[in-house]
């Protein structure tokens, strides 16, 4: 694989003039409208219960003004730190060609490590995160659809019976409209969550007026003396504090659909205003009403008349959120199967114009699935939040591992820079995965037992893909020797044989058994690799290198993008070095469908090795996943030992 370019640590240049910079700014304003809709759903809907979990949740808090003022000052800092320093300001610098998330930062980070002795490690770390990401887009769903259908049974008591039901329901409504895309829905999404966050402020803001003193929690010395009147009380709030920073990974993750600048603006000057002023207001709420309104802070800020209404408005921006999640996954799983660490899955494209809009129907089915369990099994947004949150904040602490291989290893930092900030994230990371590692017991078991399985089945197929491809170049003869024992022995018929094969040395095992049984030889016979690279995106210009082997043999590579499909008919279309141009009528695509065999010096543990034999067995055929014409494929079996 090829390594990317080094990422610029300062933003392009702006078009010249004063027409080019009013487009430019027009531009960004309207993407940020637009991340605001898609990117924000998770961290925005955290006011629905993060608050009123720090009191009532997993460890009761005291409540009393100082520590109210502790849990707000901790909220704020957490965001600032985290989201705005961390996420923001760093690591969305760490571009992956524009591509973000913790995929594309691994790709990027191990792409120039690969001599170094621990570059293994980090890739575990990093694959590790892309695994704690499924659990985490499990309970997401559930959370926050539950912490907004809660809000009925304070607005209208006698309907509290419907809240589960309901969430089922919209869940699987949620679910049964994937396949059908979100591109005509998205354009709303904006204009709702923008709606959504404003009226949260607007709440907010009023109760801050009935309670002024609440901007002082904003000072970081509340957060210090909670610390220090309380100290196991607040290690434990942190537990529910975190919760308020949720969905931070997604900033980065989203880059590529966005850009940098349009996530900053609307996380500056929108998002982040509105958050603080409902968890202000919440805050507020508690100091006047005490106890009394801590069955559901954030909806008991609206007049009794409103309420439902709110909740309608809420429920429409947990939708959003979820919504966001699930193609967040759809995106993930497309990223780690072309990086080689997933199976072929069947992949429908939901829409023409954007690339990213993608469906994965298992992937989608087994979602629904855990999620309506998840609700059934723990019933109210309270007891999943003690779920919610270790598979966020392990994420968050890999994250600064790999930031601390990029600042060193990429950006050369000096460590006069870089070790403060380091030291920072690690301290703050490490204390919220230390309280988050209490709810364990409670139910944060279940984030990591999924982490655990998803990380072991995408360690299988990486090291069971890797094995059999060493196995076959192995096995492999030498291509000058076949053509020079075969060319003019075999007869040759017309047309073009495309032979697919994994690695681009030696024989690919189809042609030797095709020749073996049909005793015959195209006159084009093209030995074709697909490689995928460590960049998202490979133009085509770079698309296609070939050679001419002699005797009418070709070895072709065509290399994609790991966030691009592998369209293969359509990049032979574009080849003009191969003598006459390909015709898909004309030429016929050769595919090995490989059998795996016991082995006397096995690679792998025989448990493992099963599952990457169940796994060889699922995935979609090359045909599909390559996009080639279903009329012109022979598949031929052959053996390997791993």
């Amino acid at each position: 694989m090829t390594s990317t370019e080094d990422t610029p640590l300062e933003p392009a240049d702006r078009p010249a003039g004063h027409s080019g910079e009013h487009e430019h700014t027009q531009k960004t304003w309207k993407l940020a409208v637009a991340a605001i809709g898609v990117v924000f759903g998770d961290i925005g809907t955290s006011p629905l219960y993060a608050f009123r979990e720090t009191f009532a949740g997993h460890h009761d808090l005291t409540l009393d003004t100082a520590h109210i003022m502790g849990v707000i000052s901790l909220m704020f800092w957490s965001m600032m730190i985290v989201v705005t320093l961390k996420y923001v300001t760093i690591i969305m610098r760490a571009d992956n060609k524009g591509e973000g998330g913790s995929l594309a930062l691994l790709a990027l980070v191990s792409g120039r490590t690969k001599e170094k002795r621990w570059s293994r490690g980090i890739v575990l770390l990093g694959v590790f995160a892309t695994a704690l990401f499924y659990g985490d887009s499990m309970i997401t769903p559930a959370v926050s659809v539950l912490g907004a259908i809660e809000g009925l049974a304070v607005a209208a008591p006698a309907f509290g019976n419907l809240v589960v039901p309901l969430a089922v329901v919209i869940l699987v409504f949620l679910f049964s409209i994937q396949r059908g895309g979100t591109s005509r829905v998205g354009a709303f999404f904006g204009p709702i969550m923008m709606c959504y966050f404003f009226i949260i402020a607007i709440l907010g803001i009023i109760s801050i007026v009935q309670t002024p003193q609440v901007l002082w929690a904003l000072l970081p010395h509340h957060a210090i003396e909670f610390f220090m009147i309380s100290p196991m009380q607040a290690f434990f709030a942190l537990g529910s504090v975190v919760l308020a920073v949720t969905g931070a990974e997604a900033l980065y993750a989203d880059m590529g659909h966005f850009g940098r600048n349009p996530i900053r603006v609307s996380w500056l000057w929108f998002v982040l205003p509105a958050l603080m002023c409902n968890y202000m207001g919440q805050g507020g709420l508690l100091i006047r009403d005490g106890v009394l309104a801590l069955e559901s802070p954030f909806y008991l800020l609206a007049p009794e008349s409103l309420r439902l209404p709110l909740v309608l408005v809420a429920t429409a921006a947990a939708i959003i959120a979820s919504q966001a999640v699930i193609s967040g996954a759809f995106s993930v799983t497309q990223q780690a199967i072309q990086l080689g660490f997933i199976p072929r899955l069947r992949i429908d494209h939901t829409s023409a114009a954007t690339a990213g809009q993608i469906y994965i129907p298992i992937i989608n089915w087994l979602l629904m699935v855990m999620v309506i369990l998840l609700v059934l099994f723990f019933q109210t947004s309270s007891n999943l939040t003690s779920a919610y949150g270790i598979a966020v904040t392990g994420a968050m602490l890999i994250d600064t591992c790999l930031l601390t291989v990029l600042l060193f290893w990429l950006w050369n930092w000096k460590k006069r820079y870089a070790l403060p900030l380091l030291t920072v994230f690690f301290i703050v990371d490490i204390a919220y995965f230390a309280a988050n590692t209490t709810k364990i017991p409670d139910g944060g078991w279940f984030p990591l037992l999924v982490g655990f399985i998803v990380f072991t089945l995408l360690t299988t197929w990486a090291k069971g893909r890797k094995l059999m491809i060493e196995r076959m170049r192995e096995a492999a003869m030498p291509i000058k020797v076949f053509i020079q024992s075969a060319a003019n022995s075999a007869t040759r018929v017309p047309g073009t044989a495309v032979f697919m094969t994994s690695t681009p040395e030696g024989v690919p095992h189809a042609l030797l058994h095709n020749l073996k049984h049909n005793k015959v030889l195209h006159e084009r016979v093209v030995l074709l690799t697909v490689k995928i690279m460590d960049q998202p995106f490979v133009v085509d210009a770079e698309r296609v290198h070939s050679e001419d082997l002699g005797q009418g043999f070709h070895r072709m590579v065509i290399r994609y993008g790991f966030m691009q499909d592998a369209d293969v008919p359509a990049a032979l279309k574009q080849v003009h070095s191969c003598g006459a141009e390909f015709k898909m009528m004309d030429t016929s695509f050769f595919l090995a469908r490989q059998t795996l065999l016991p082995a006397e010096r096995p690679g792998m543990m025989i448990w493992r090795e099963k599952i990457f034999a169940w796994m060889l067995r699922n995935a979609e055929s090359a045909m599909e996943f390559f996009r080639l014409p279903t009329n012109r494929v022979v598949e031929l079996g052959s053996q390997v030992e791993i």
